[in-house]
């Protein structure tokens, strides 16, 4: 959740619930996604979650260049969220700049990647960034922690490519003790990002 607009979306507690899906508007709150080139997402296609209602606030205290960052034209709030709309459910793919990776006109979520290689029983932990590269404008890269001594970059690949697009398989693979963490235990990217 987010303290400018407290709670957007919600799952209902009847009906259906789905993992991963932060499920539908709440009453009074109005929600739209927006893709990069400034028009509305259809269904299915990727954007960035934007709220209006009565429950969202409507400035920051005494920041009016934050503010006008943080509200379209017409006054939504605009969340750096990205999500999808999948037959009326909303799944938050990561935050726009750390977990949305843009790799060869593909918007592709760090989150959904680390999530897959999670159920592989060799990695114990792992980050996703992406890395500047001239021809895909970044590559997808996966920096994981291991407790399987003989786990190597190639097992991993072949065994990710059964599970994803070929667009969201890692290019390059690095092993580390442990992932970069903050004081507030939170993988620091920016730092995961030197391993390669």
């Amino acid at each position: 959740g987010m303290t400018e607009i407290g709670m957007a979306l919600s799952n209902p507690y009847h009906g259906e619930r789905r993992a991963g899906h932060v499920g539908q508007p709440l009453p009074g709150v109005a929600v739209r996604l927006r893709k990069d080139d400034g028009s509305l997402a259809r269904s299915g296609e990727p954007g960035e979650i934007e709220v209006t209602g009565k429950a969202v606030f409507t400035s920051y205290w005494q920041r009016p260049a934050a503010t006008k960052d943080a509200f379209t034209i017409d006054g939504w709030f605009r969340t750096g969220d990205i999500a999808i709309l999948e037959d009326g459910y909303y799944r938050i793919l990561g935050r726009n700049s750390i977990d949305i990776i843009k790799t060869g006109g593909f918007k592709v979520s760090a989150l959904e990647i680390e999530s897959c290689f999670l159920q592989h029983p060799g990695v114990s932990a792992c980050a996703v960034v992406g890395i500047p590269d001239l021809q895909w404008g970044e590559v997808v890269s996966v920096a994981v922690v291991s407790g399987q001594k003989d786990l190597t970059a190639e097992t991993l690949r072949s065994w990710i490519t059964d599970r994803m697009p070929s667009y969201k398989v890692p290019r390059k693979y690095r092993f580390i003790k442990e992932l970069p963490k903050n004081a507030m235990g939170k993988v620091v990217k920016s730092a995961v990002k030197k391993y390669f």
